[in-house]
């Protein structure tokens, strides 16, 4: 996916970067305590699991970072932005 193709997207997308090598997004959220930020991995996880589509998952004490890219592509693909907004549609609620 070129870079340009990848900004727009990403104007629908709150609270997602993209990477400065503009292969992958990344999501941070910060919450109190650990037990939301494993509650967040688990959300993350479980999605991965429907969509057939595992995300990399950085967690610890009050924040949980979640980042899409599509491995076997090289970088970022349009199932990556589906998955990234469904994502959002899930925990922003």
């Amino acid at each position: 996916m070129d870079a340009g193709t990848a900004e727009k997207a990403l104007a629908t997308l709150p609270g997602w970067t993209l990477a400065a090598h503009g292969r992958a997004l990344t999501r941070r959220w910060e919450f109190k305590g650990f037990a939301r930020a494993v509650q967040m991995v688990n959300l993350a996880a479980w999605l991965g699991g429907t969509q057939g589509h595992h995300p990399d998952v950085r967690f610890g004490r009050g924040y949980c970072e979640v980042t899409f890219i599509t491995h076997a592509a090289g970088g970022l693909t349009e199932n990556d932005l589906i998955c990234a907004a469904r994502l959002n549609a899930i925990s922003d609620h």
